[in-house]
Protein backbone atom coordinates (compact mmCIF):
# COMPACT_ATOMS: atom_id res chain seq x y z
CA UNK A 1 0.00 0.00 0.00
CA UNK A 2 1.37 3.59 -0.95
CA UNK A 3 0.95 6.93 0.71
CA UNK A 4 -2.39 7.52 -1.56
CA UNK A 5 -3.63 4.02 -1.49
CA UNK A 6 -3.50 4.46 2.87
CA UNK A 7 -5.03 8.22 2.48
CA UNK A 8 -8.20 6.87 0.21
CA UNK A 9 -8.54 3.90 3.12
CA UNK A 10 -9.07 6.32 5.68
CA UNK A 11 -11.21 8.51 3.75
CA UNK A 12 -13.22 5.58 2.90
CA UNK A 13 -13.50 5.00 6.65
CA UNK A 14 -14.63 8.50 7.20
CA UNK A 15 -17.26 8.37 4.54
CA UNK A 16 -19.12 6.13 6.72
CA UNK A 17 -19.06 8.25 10.18
CA UNK A 18 -23.30 8.50 9.22
CA UNK A 19 -25.62 7.36 11.70
CA UNK A 20 -29.58 6.77 10.69
CA UNK A 21 -30.36 9.13 13.77
CA UNK A 22 -28.28 12.17 13.21
CA UNK A 23 -30.68 14.25 11.42
CA UNK A 24 -33.61 13.54 13.28
CA UNK A 25 -31.65 15.14 15.94
CA UNK A 26 -31.42 17.94 13.09
CA UNK A 27 -34.96 18.55 12.66
CA UNK A 28 -36.51 18.81 16.20
CA UNK A 29 -37.82 14.97 16.11
CA UNK A 30 -35.83 14.35 19.80
CA UNK A 31 -37.70 16.08 22.52
CA UNK A 32 -36.32 18.44 23.91
CA UNK A 33 -36.68 17.00 27.58
CA UNK A 34 -33.73 14.07 26.44
CA UNK A 35 -31.62 16.09 24.80
CA UNK A 36 -29.35 16.44 27.75
CA UNK A 37 -29.01 12.55 27.05
CA UNK A 38 -26.90 13.23 23.79
CA UNK A 39 -25.22 16.38 25.44
CA UNK A 40 -23.97 14.08 28.34
CA UNK A 41 -22.82 11.15 26.95
CA UNK A 42 -20.73 13.07 24.01
CA UNK A 43 -19.30 15.45 26.88
CA UNK A 44 -18.18 12.34 28.94
CA UNK A 45 -16.97 10.07 25.84
CA UNK A 46 -14.38 12.80 24.53
CA UNK A 47 -15.25 16.45 24.49
CA UNK A 48 -14.25 17.25 28.26
CA UNK A 49 -10.64 15.25 27.38
CA UNK A 50 -10.30 15.88 23.92
CA UNK A 51 -7.32 18.21 24.56
CA UNK A 52 -6.00 15.28 26.65
CA UNK A 53 -6.68 12.37 24.18
CA UNK A 54 -4.49 14.93 21.36
CA UNK A 55 -1.88 15.33 24.03
CA UNK A 56 -1.44 11.47 23.87
CA UNK A 57 -0.70 11.69 20.21
CA UNK A 58 1.95 14.69 20.83
CA UNK A 59 3.90 12.92 23.93
CA UNK A 60 4.55 9.74 21.72
CA UNK A 61 5.31 11.16 18.31
CA UNK A 62 9.15 11.85 17.50
CA UNK A 63 8.42 13.96 13.98
CA UNK A 64 9.03 17.23 15.23
CA UNK A 65 6.63 18.95 12.47
CA UNK A 66 4.39 16.21 13.51
CA UNK A 67 4.42 17.47 16.91
CA UNK A 68 3.69 21.10 15.89
CA UNK A 69 0.68 20.67 14.29
CA UNK A 70 -0.69 18.21 16.82
CA UNK A 71 0.85 21.23 19.76
CA UNK A 72 -1.19 23.74 17.94
CA UNK A 73 -4.59 21.82 17.97
CA UNK A 74 -4.11 20.99 21.86
CA UNK A 75 -3.08 24.76 22.29
CA UNK A 76 -6.59 25.68 20.79
CA UNK A 77 -8.55 22.67 22.39
CA UNK A 78 -7.21 23.42 25.98
CA UNK A 79 -6.95 27.05 26.41
CA UNK A 80 -9.05 28.62 22.93
CA UNK A 81 -6.01 31.37 22.72
CA UNK A 82 -5.86 31.57 19.48
CA UNK A 83 -9.65 31.48 18.24
CA UNK A 84 -12.11 30.74 20.21
CA UNK A 85 -11.09 32.35 23.86
CA UNK A 86 -12.22 30.19 26.04
CA UNK A 87 -11.19 26.30 26.26
CA UNK A 88 -13.28 24.22 24.10
CA UNK A 89 -14.50 21.70 25.98
CA UNK A 90 -16.09 24.98 28.51
CA UNK A 91 -17.76 26.23 25.23
CA UNK A 92 -19.35 22.92 24.41
CA UNK A 93 -21.19 23.38 27.89
CA UNK A 94 -22.69 26.41 26.35
CA UNK A 95 -25.21 24.22 24.22
CA UNK A 96 -26.81 23.00 27.65
CA UNK A 97 -26.72 26.37 29.42
CA UNK A 98 -28.37 27.82 26.77
CA UNK A 99 -31.01 25.48 26.64
CA UNK A 100 -31.76 25.66 30.15
CA UNK A 101 -30.35 22.25 31.41
CA UNK A 102 -28.93 21.29 35.36
CA UNK A 103 -24.83 21.81 34.55
CA UNK A 104 -24.33 20.02 37.94
CA UNK A 105 -25.41 16.63 35.97
CA UNK A 106 -22.20 17.25 33.85
CA UNK A 107 -19.76 17.01 36.78
CA UNK A 108 -20.52 13.11 37.52
CA UNK A 109 -21.69 11.58 34.36
CA UNK A 110 -22.25 7.71 34.08
CA UNK A 111 -21.36 6.75 30.98
CA UNK A 112 -24.41 4.22 28.75
CA UNK A 113 -22.58 0.48 28.07
CA UNK A 114 -22.15 1.30 24.29
CA UNK A 115 -20.82 4.81 25.13
CA UNK A 116 -18.03 2.83 28.03
CA UNK A 117 -17.19 0.70 25.08
CA UNK A 118 -16.41 3.84 23.16
CA UNK A 119 -14.40 5.67 25.54
CA UNK A 120 -12.39 2.25 25.78
CA UNK A 121 -11.49 1.93 22.32
CA UNK A 122 -10.81 5.58 22.28
CA UNK A 123 -8.31 5.58 25.27
CA UNK A 124 -6.95 2.03 23.72
CA UNK A 125 -5.86 3.40 20.23
CA UNK A 126 -4.67 7.11 21.77
CA UNK A 127 -1.88 5.46 24.56
CA UNK A 128 -1.14 1.87 23.56
CA UNK A 129 -0.19 2.35 20.02
CA UNK A 130 1.78 5.01 19.57
CA UNK A 131 1.33 8.47 17.67
CA UNK A 132 0.06 7.51 14.30
CA UNK A 133 -3.22 5.91 15.88
CA UNK A 134 -3.62 8.20 18.54
CA UNK A 135 -3.56 11.07 16.02
CA UNK A 136 -5.85 9.17 13.33
CA UNK A 137 -8.63 8.08 16.44
CA UNK A 138 -8.64 12.21 17.35
CA UNK A 139 -7.85 14.56 14.83
CA UNK A 140 -9.01 12.30 11.76
CA UNK A 141 -12.26 10.27 13.21
CA UNK A 142 -13.48 12.53 15.90
CA UNK A 143 -12.50 15.96 14.18
CA UNK A 144 -13.69 14.95 11.27
CA UNK A 145 -16.82 14.13 9.57
CA UNK A 146 -17.86 12.21 6.62
CA UNK A 147 -16.93 15.03 4.21
CA UNK A 148 -13.42 14.98 4.57
CA UNK A 149 -12.54 14.02 1.13
CA UNK A 150 -14.52 18.14 0.37
CA UNK A 151 -10.93 19.08 3.12
CA UNK A 152 -8.53 17.71 0.59
CA UNK A 153 -10.16 18.01 -3.08
CA UNK A 154 -12.28 21.61 -3.90
CA UNK A 155 -14.61 19.17 -5.97
CA UNK A 156 -15.54 17.06 -3.37
CA UNK A 157 -18.86 17.73 -0.97
CA UNK A 158 -18.04 20.06 1.87
CA UNK A 159 -19.44 19.74 5.11
CA UNK A 160 -21.96 22.53 5.49
CA UNK A 161 -22.04 25.82 7.38
CA UNK A 162 -25.76 27.24 7.03
CA UNK A 163 -26.49 30.24 8.81
CA UNK A 164 -26.17 30.50 12.67
CA UNK A 165 -29.84 31.51 12.60
CA UNK A 166 -30.71 28.45 10.90
CA UNK A 167 -28.67 25.79 13.10
CA UNK A 168 -31.09 22.79 14.63
CA UNK A 169 -30.93 24.19 18.12
CA UNK A 170 -31.84 27.24 17.15
CA UNK A 171 -34.60 26.83 14.88
CA UNK A 172 -36.35 24.19 17.22
CA UNK A 173 -34.91 24.29 20.76
CA UNK A 174 -34.23 27.90 21.49
CA UNK A 175 -31.08 27.91 21.69
CA UNK A 176 -29.69 32.00 21.86
CA UNK A 177 -27.14 32.42 19.26
CA UNK A 178 -24.80 33.65 21.60
CA UNK A 179 -24.59 30.11 23.07
CA UNK A 180 -23.33 28.85 19.48
CA UNK A 181 -19.81 30.07 20.66
CA UNK A 182 -18.19 26.54 20.15
CA UNK A 183 -19.47 26.58 16.20
CA UNK A 184 -18.58 29.23 16.17
CA UNK A 185 -14.82 28.45 16.82
CA UNK A 186 -15.01 25.56 14.76
CA UNK A 187 -16.01 27.36 11.48
CA UNK A 188 -13.12 29.76 11.95
CA UNK A 189 -10.71 26.88 12.66
CA UNK A 190 -11.12 23.58 10.84
CA UNK A 191 -10.09 24.50 8.02
CA UNK A 192 -6.54 24.45 8.64
CA UNK A 193 -7.21 22.06 11.68
CA UNK A 194 -8.56 19.53 8.79
CA UNK A 195 -5.38 19.81 6.31
CA UNK A 196 -3.25 19.56 9.94
CA UNK A 197 -4.45 16.47 10.65
CA UNK A 198 -4.11 14.97 7.24
CA UNK A 199 -1.15 16.48 6.58
CA UNK A 200 0.64 14.94 10.04
CA UNK A 201 -0.49 11.55 8.15
CA UNK A 202 1.88 11.81 5.14
CA UNK A 203 4.71 10.86 7.60
CA UNK A 204 3.48 7.78 9.00
CA UNK A 205 5.41 4.91 7.98
CA UNK A 206 3.96 1.95 5.67
CA UNK A 207 4.53 -0.39 8.23
CA UNK A 208 1.72 1.37 10.49
CA UNK A 209 -0.70 1.94 7.95
CA UNK A 210 -2.56 -1.32 8.59
CA UNK A 211 -2.59 -0.85 11.93
CA UNK A 212 -4.19 2.56 11.40
CA UNK A 213 -6.98 1.77 8.79
CA UNK A 214 -8.18 -1.70 11.60
CA UNK A 215 -7.85 1.79 14.34
CA UNK A 216 -9.93 3.29 12.54
CA UNK A 217 -12.42 0.66 11.86
CA UNK A 218 -12.93 -0.57 15.39
CA UNK A 219 -13.01 3.04 16.52
CA UNK A 220 -15.95 3.63 13.57
CA UNK A 221 -17.93 0.77 14.80
CA UNK A 222 -17.67 1.52 18.31
CA UNK A 223 -18.87 5.06 17.21
CA UNK A 224 -22.04 3.50 15.59
CA UNK A 225 -23.08 1.30 18.43
CA UNK A 226 -22.58 4.42 20.79
CA UNK A 227 -24.79 6.28 18.56
CA UNK A 228 -27.85 3.44 18.33
CA UNK A 229 -27.31 3.66 22.45
CA UNK A 230 -27.91 7.32 22.56
CA UNK A 231 -30.65 7.29 19.52
CA UNK A 232 -32.42 4.66 21.78
CA UNK A 233 -31.89 6.78 25.29
CA UNK A 234 -33.39 9.69 23.70
CA UNK A 235 -36.81 7.31 22.15
CA UNK A 236 -35.78 6.78 18.22
CA UNK A 237 -36.14 4.09 16.73
CA UNK A 238 -35.02 2.81 13.02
Amino acid sequence: MNRAEFREALLQIMERKVHWAWPRFGDGTVPKETLHIHFEQEYATYVRDFPVLVGWAYVQCPIAEVRRDLAENLYEEETGGKIAGKPHPELFLEYPRGLGMDLARFAHIELAPAARAFRAVIDEHTQRHGWAQAAAVTTIFLEGTDKERGELDPHAPKREAPPLEEHPLVVYYGLPLDALALTKAHRRVEGSHRHAAWRCFDHVAPADYPGVIAAMERTLAAWLAYRDEVAAAVGLSK
